[in-house]
């Protein structure tokens, strides 16, 4: 116990850490400052939606973006909850940021209860260390107003108590009926905050029906104390309850614009003509896809049904992803993608390639902050 809790305070730290030497080059004055940070898409629109509630009225008085009042149900409310909680604190802006590095702590810590839990790899806090790095796309979004580490970390918390139901069930059901429903219960009420902040939630209660069907008929027995996972769905609901109350239209979110990027048939992303895809220089997306398939490939081979049959829906999802920035659809793969390449990653060449590719992840990092700005002229509002 006291090295775990060595590990979780130098977890803690390192987060903290690597935070601050994004913010560094802002903070002494790089571009305009932190407000570079702070316009970094789509941070604004959370802080909009935090101080507002969706009230398309307080929004037209109050801020300018060139944004469709429809638009803003987009981005569902659980992020902007946050915000809005810490805003009785801190600025609006510093609330954002404090939201995003806050839960980017619970994520890293959840992730090494995880795998320290289940004994899923030899080197738990390596593989936290490198949770915090990798891929590139990450540490930008966790530097930055981003909605996914908190929903990272409600996705690894749901996964924590879904397995801790499940360990127990073959040696005795009966006696650990009680310690079952619990473990369901908090399974489904971070899987409803998972829900509550990304729309990709609904694929982790998919990956629970499906892993609890399969096994159910493969054993000839049903785990009725699962119902508490039907909080998930249920908090689809109660978010298209507060758009109505919000909004007046309780369908707001589908009524957003342009913002479904799910098409048929697969691989839609190559086509040309559409929106969010940018120009023909596409190459990475074939390796976020290669990554992918392998990542489900090899939780499979390592006999990690659970985790390789959520890998394997919401890579499945990916296919179906027509927009230029896949690498970040793709993010709530990457603790599974940790986990599935353990054995090569706990290997000492890796390592040493690690500490060097540290300084182009850092570079990035910067380089796409310093450019993935939203145009405002008057940030009062949003203080």
């Amino acid at each position: 116990m006291k090295k775990i809790g060595r590990d979780l305070i130098i977890l803690i730290l390192a987060t903290l850490a690597s935070t601050l030497l994004i913010w560094l080059p802002f903070i002494i004055g790089l571009s305009q400052g932190m407000l570079t940070v702070f316009a970094n898409y789509d941070g604004p629109n959370f802080i909009v939606i935090a101080k507002t509630l969706y009230n398309k009225e307080l929004i037209r008085a109050s801020f300018s973006l060139p944004i469709p009042l429809e638009y803003y149900p987009a981005h569902l409310p659980g992020y902007p909850f946050l915000i809005k909680f810490f805003d009785f604190l801190f600025p609006g802006t510093w609330s954002m940021l404090i939201s995003t590095l806050i839960t980017t702590i619970a994520a890293v810590l959840i992730f090494y209860l995880f795998i320290k839990k289940f004994k899923l790899s030899t080197s738990p806090f390596f593989l936290s260390l490198l949770f915090l790095f990798l891929p590139a796309r990450w540490l930008v979004v966790r530097s930055i107003g981003s909605p996914e580490p908190l929903f990272i970390f409600a996705l690894l918390a749901s996964f924590y108590f879904f397995k801790s139901a499940l360990s127990p069930v073959s040696e005795n059901l009966i006696s650990n009926k009680k310690i079952i429903t619990i473990d369901f219960l908090l399974a489904g009420i971070f899987g409803a905050l998972a829900q509550i902040t990304k729309t990709p939630g609904i694929l982790l209660f998919m990956a629970y029906g499906l892993w609890l069907t399969i096994d159910g008929f493969k054993k000839k027995r049903f785990i009725y104390q699962s119902w508490p996972l039907l909080l998930m769905p249920l908090s689809v609901l109660g978010v298209f309850v507060f758009y109505y109350f919000q909004t007046g239209d309780f369908l707001a979110y589908f009524h957003s614009g342009d913002n479904f990027h799910l098409v048929f048939p697969p691989f839609q992303a190559f086509a040309t003509g559409r929106n969010w895809l940018g120009d023909f220089w596409l190459e990475d997306m074939v390796y976020v896809y290669l990554f992918g398939a392998l990542i489900v490939v090899l939780l499979f081979k390592q006999k990690l049904y659970d985790l390789a049959t959520f890998a394997l829906i919401f890579f499945t999802a990916t296919l179906f992803v027509a927009h230029r920035d896949l690498s970040r659809y793709s993010l709530p793969l990457m603790p599974f993608a940790l986990i599935a390449f353990a054995p090569f990653l706990e290997k000492k060449e890796f390592k040493i390639v690690f500490l060097i590719i540290l300084i182009p992840i850092y570079l990035y990092a910067i380089n796409f902050i310093l450019h993935n700005t939203a145009p405002i002229a008057d940030w009062s509002p949003y203080l």
